[in-house]
């Protein structure tokens, strides 16, 4: 069974106002996590990039514009 996005839509509209507001706090939750495994997705891509070499530390603000422009 798949709906479009228009048909979910309107199926929302048909909702409630408490189950309106039970999906919110779902789809809040849903957006939370989602977020949460991007952030570890990209924690664990930097660890993996740490510990090849890839990655270079600085603190001479020349250097920082530099790598920075050719990002």
């Amino acid at each position: 069974m798949s709906q479009t996005f228009a048909d979910v839509v309107e199926d929302v509209k048909q909702l409630t106002s408490d189950e309106m507001q039970a999906l919110h706090e779902l789809l809040k939750k849903y957006l939370i996590e989602q977020r949460r495994r991007e952030i570890l997705e990209s924690c664990e891509a930097s660890l993996q990039e740490l510990a090849e070499g890839k990655l270079t530390f600085t603190s001479d603000i020349e250097e920082l514009k530099e790598q920075l422009s050719r990002d």
